[in-house]
């Protein structure tokens, strides 16, 4: 069994088994058990991160026609695709070469799933992972299980930035379902990742509290958080005059917009660095910020970037804005090639002055993991990020979005797509149940359309209830 595979069993192994092992099996640091994939990738990223601009750009058109040449060999749907355009790899001689290639969006992903392939769906090592998308559209794909060494390991590069270790310790605030223990603290240990989960489900004033009690007892870490659970437990330590453990070295957030005011009040509340990157389900551009810079520095031994204006024509000048467009290295299965993310940014430059890297730097990046909230009756929140499934539990439903007018309170809306059997609302019910833990009650309604925001998106979470302790923060931040 590889390594990899070892920590995916790991991670699907039952809460009791890995308490009762952990001890023993946490003897080896992490490393050991992210496998030898993990090892060599990381090393590379290191090692690629200070190439110069025409090392990055050479090693990307190769990985671009590579993969070109494996989507129009294997794939019915980008063989088809490239024909029609008149294009080929052989075409593709330099990186301005790559915009004759046709673009592709979440539409196409929905209609082609099965023909954009290059291996059977079926095949080992093929995994079916879905993303809410930037419209609030469920959308299924198909991926190579190699895919999460890869990442992780460019993820720790980034974070090596804000002097995080592949071996350091984590507090974990990022929606992972955490049960009381026998005290009734939610809190659970990875000993063999070295990973403390805390429930962000339950984040009221006193669980805050005793979080922040443990997280003074479990030695140097860094705290591996959505924004959003960040802002709420800044907000509490605000009210609270109360401060991080001193054993926090650093705050590690992403997977959601990164708000100004948040973390300059983060930063003033805590004195620590708040850290941040970018990435997304498919796995085609991933951006982190640097030492000194808070725009985000894109890998380009990731994935090929591109900003696109409206027109398509590429973004050039600085300050400009566009949509983010990607081209995967990562997934060969089924190719992601110029791939309209939804997502948006500003371009900031093509070389950081401060740390030397010649990378796209972006910033502004605006996309659909926004801060969203439920509110509880008690007055806690809950981020969209943490509730949002990454299975099977939307199959059927073309749009989402809860709204709520009262705490504790919500509305599911369901747009229900073809082929929508009606039993599938009552497994919706119950597996929102068990991530909400019921501190949210809600009804479902089916509706025909839900509405859309000025660019073709809508939100997650139709919130309707004032929130004057995010207008406060702000205004203190100001």
């Amino acid at each position: 069994m590889s390594a990899l595979s070892r920590k995916n069993l790991w991670e699907r192994t039952p809460p009791r088994v890995k308490h009762a092992l952990g001890a023993a099996l946490g003897v080896a640091p992490p490393t050991f058990w992210l496998g030898r994939a993990f090892r060599e990738q990381l090393a590379f990223a290191n090692s690629a991160q200070h190439w110069s601009a025409d090392e990055s750009s050479a090693w990307q058109l190769e990985r671009i026609r590579r993969i070109v040449r494996i989507a129009m060999d294997r794939s019915p749907y980008y063989k088809n695709l490239y024909t029609n355009a008149g294009v080929n790899y052989d075409d593709l001689t330099s990186l301005d070469d790559v915009r004759r290639l046709p673009t592709i969006d979440k539409s196409t992903i929905r209609n082609h799933c099965d023909a954009m392939l290059t291996v059977s769906k079926s095949a080992p090592g093929i995994d079916y992972v879905t993303t809410g998308g930037s419209g609030g559209e469920p959308m299924g794909f198909y991926i190579g299980a190699e895919r999460s060494a890869i990442e992780y390991a460019y993820l720790v590069a980034s974070w090596q930035r804000a002097g995080f270790g592949a071996n350091s310790v984590q507090a974990v605030f990022r929606g992972q379902i955490v049960a009381p223990d026998r005290n009734g603290l939610r809190h659970s240990y990875d000993a063999v990742l070295r990973r403390h989960y805390y429930s962000n489900f339950h984040m009221t004033d006193e669980n805050m509290g005793r979080y922040l009690e443990h997280l003074a007892t479990i030695g140097d870490c860094y705290l591996h958080v959505y924004p959003s659970s960040m802002s709420t437990l800044t907000r509490y330590l605000d009210r609270a005059e109360r401060r991080l453990p001193a054993n926090v070295r650093g705050i590690l957030a992403g997977s959601e917009i990164v708000y100004d005011a948040d973390r300059a009040a983060t930063e003033r509340v805590t004195q620590l660095r708040y850290f941040s990157w970018y990435g997304h389900s498919e796995k085609l551009v991933l951006a982190a910020e640097c030492e000194q810079s808070s725009d985000y520095h894109v890998w380009p031994t990731y994935g090929y970037c591109e900003l696109i204006a409206d027109d398509g024509s590429p973004i050039t000048r600085i300050g400009d804005r566009g949509e983010i467009v990607g081209t995967g290295f990562i997934n060969r299965a089924m190719p992601f090639i110029r791939y309209r993310t939804g997502d948006y940014a500003t371009l900031a430059g093509m070389q950081c002055s401060a740390c030397g890297r010649k990378h796209m730097l972006l910033k502004d990046i605006q996309g659909h993991r926004t801060q969203e909230m439920l509110v509880c009756a008690d007055g806690s929140e809950i981020s969209w990020t943490a509730v949002n499934m990454h299975d099977r539990t939307f199959d059927g439903i073309r749009r989402f979005q809860f709204r709520q007018m009262q705490p504790g309170k919500a509305t599911l809306r369901l747009v229900p797509g073809d082929g929508f059997d009606h039993s599938r609302t009552e497994t919706i019910r119950r597996s929102l149940d068990r991530k909400l833990d019921q501190r949210i009650v809600f009804d479902v309604e089916l509706c025909d359309e839900i509405e859309l925001t000025h660019r073709g998106k809508t939100t997650f979470v139709d919130q309707r209830i004032p929130d004057a302790r995010r207008e406060e923060t702000e205004a203190r931040a100001t």
